[in-house]
């Protein structure tokens, strides 16, 4: 039978329109918004209509709220990372095994305050595309409140309440004992990096009946709240008035009167501590958790691997550090010991003096007495006798300080500290008891 050139013609045509007709695919989503807790891991679904496969179709994913607004580009068959937006590097991807049923879904990880927007997903053949746009929203609840005491001021008290980690930005109220806002000065909002929100605000406060102030931090898109209360004892204003007149001569018990408030601040700040048994004297006995040291009777065979003392029974945290950090010890029963932090680089093989200029920050207990091992060795004269001791260092304020955890106690600190290298937890136990030290988790609530 003879075709003419019409019918070819229109053969053609409908060969072009079925295979334009083949293609044809919707982009669909959820209705709804996404709202992803800051850290999780979510999935934002896209899928397309029929479930036809996306493997040749070019996948393109992007945060509509910026102006380079690439997330995540599929292409070619491989991911496409020019031109995305750096902070989703390494955090986005797609479930590759199931392109093949039209799952164009997108996993971001570690979601963060910047996440939150308006996603498109666009998909585009050779001869169709479409999209669809979800939005996400964020929410991170920030920390507790810290309330410190800044002194005395023209009208009252100085106090100054800071929170961070919030998303989205949070609200700052001060209040007193019957739940009355007080008037405060402007709030400090501030955002990082990753999008999470830091607020702080100052209030002069005068004295009441009963002291008692609290700062609350809210978010009331997510419904979320953070408060914590501080009661200013009559003798406590007093002293610090007192340390105010006398600021000169006095400013270091007043930043040691007001540490003691902020002891439950400090704690945050907590490390986990583990003992290095490469760095363990041969005569010290270490628990199968490396939580606890004690002293032994026998020299063991260890191996000499440079990191180990040799003069000195003592051993170092398995970690360094830098920054803020905290960590407690059971000393409990102990006639013997030296804590503190330690540079790396110590000399492990002499007897040196644990002191500052030799990379030692130490307090020590012997034959009854607590000396603080400064350049000149100051002998401490506590209330009570520490059953449990916390070490805390400020990297960038250059200070070592010591605390009595039974009753928050400042012990000593060391201040006008000289830092050039990470900071290792020195544990000695002493060779005058069979005690282990104990290195213990710290509970924010104790």
């Amino acid at each position: 039978m003879k075709v003419t050139q019409l019918e070819c013609l229109c053969l053609i045509l409908l060969h072009l329109l079925h295979t334009a007709g083949s293609e044809r695919f919707e982009v669909l989503g959820p209705t709804d918004s996404i709202v992803a807790v800051a850290g999780d891991d979510i999935i934002l679904p896209c899928y397309l209509k029929p479930n036809i496969s996306a493997e040749d179709m070019t996948v393109d994913w992007l945060n509509l709220d910026f102006l380079d607004s690439r997330v995540f580009r599929y292409q070619n068959h491989r991911i496409i990372r020019e031109d995305q937006i750096l902070f989703y590097s390494g955090r986005t991807s797609l479930f590759e095994e199931e392109l093949w049923r039209g799952n164009t879904s997108l996993k971001l990880t570690r979601v963060q305050g910047t996440d939150e927007g308006h996603y498109k997903c666009f998909i585009q053949s050779k001869s169709w595309y479409d999209d669809f746009t979800v939005q996400v929203l964020v929410k991170a609840v920030g920390s507790k409140p810290v309330v410190s005491i800044e002194g005395h001021r023209e009208g009252g008290m100085g106090l100054l309440c800071e929170s961070e980690g919030w998303h989205p930005e949070p609200e700052l109220v001060w209040l007193n004992s019957k739940g009355v806002h007080l008037s405060a000065g402007p709030p400090e909002i501030h955002r990082d990096l990753d999008g999470f929100y830091t607020v702080k605000q100052h209030v002069i406060v005068q004295e009441t009946d009963t002291n008692h102030f609290t700062c609350r931090v809210q978010q009331s898109r997510i419904n979320e709240k953070m408060e914590t209360e501080i009661h200013l004892p009559n003798k406590l204003t007093r002293n610090l008035d007192y340390l105010t007149e006398n600021r000169d001569v006095l400013r270091k018990e007043k930043e040691i009167l007001t540490s003691q408030l902020d002891f439950e601040t400090i704690r945050r700040h907590a490390v986990d501590v583990t003992l290095d048994p490469d760095t363990a004297h041969c005569k010290l006995i270490l628990s199968d958790d490396r939580k606890q040291v004690r002293h032994g009777e026998l020299d063991q065979v260890l191996s000499d691997n440079g990191k180990r003392f040799t003069n000195w029974s003592c051993v170092l945290g398995n970690e360094g550090f830098s920054g803020k950090f905290y960590y407690e010890v059971k000393v409990e029963g102990k006639t013997e010991w030296t804590l503190g932090v330690v540079i790396q680089s110590i000399n492990r093989n002499e007897s040196f003096i644990p002191i500052p200029n030799n990379g030692y920050w130490t307090v020590e207990l012997k034959d009854g007495e607590y000396t603080a091992h400064a350049d000149s060795p100051v002998t401490l004269l506590l209330r009570e006798k520490p059953l449990k001791v916390g070490v805390f260092v400020d990297y960038e304020k250059c200070q070592v300080s010591f605390y009595n955890v039974e009753d928050r106690s400042h012990i000593y600190s060391f201040t006008d500290c000289s830092f050039t290298e990470k900071l290792y937890p020195f544990f000695n136990p002493g060779d005058s008891d069979s005690i282990s030290l104990v290195v213990c988790p710290v509970d924010a609530t104790d």
